[in-house]
């Protein structure tokens, strides 16, 4: 399957590559929510993480804590969200497996966090007997 990132991966569309290897390849986005946000993709067009190998996703992590030390040593920022949306709708928008990593700075106004909701009494409970594994 051709997506977008493997026309990125094979040169068609430019981009700010950072590493690449066998497994997958590292860019800037084109679009961060701050400055210095990349994308760790897998040469593969799997499309979600459970699609991915585990071997695959192994390597990914040991390149996405890389390119974490590398903005937080590079650019100064004392945090970083690391994301995959999983799926459409989680929000990924490319059907093929990338990890954002984002700096993040105190002060940058940048919310991207989760929002919450609340167990009933028991729910909590119920709902984690069925997702045991």
């Amino acid at each position: 399957m051709e997506t977008i990132f493997t026309k990125i991966r094979d040169g068609e569309i430019p981009s700010t590559k950072l590493h690449q290897d066998d497994v997958c390849f590292v860019i800037l986005d084109i679009n961060p929510v701050n400055k210095g946000h990349l994308l760790v993709i897998t040469n593969e067009p799997y499309k979600t993480l459970g699609d991915c190998p585990d071997d695959t996703l192994a390597h990914l992590m040991t390149i996405t804590k890389r390119a974490e030390a590398k903005l937080r040593g590079t650019l100064g920022c004392k945090a970083t969200n690391i994301v995959i949306n999983n799926g459409s709708e989680s929000g990924q928008e490319v059907p093929h497996l990338h990890i954002h990593v984002i700096p993040r700075y105190q002060g940058d106004k940048k919310d991207i966090r989760l929002s919450k909701e609340q167990y009933s009494e028991g729910e909590m409970e119920a709902l984690g007997k069925r997702l045991e594994f």
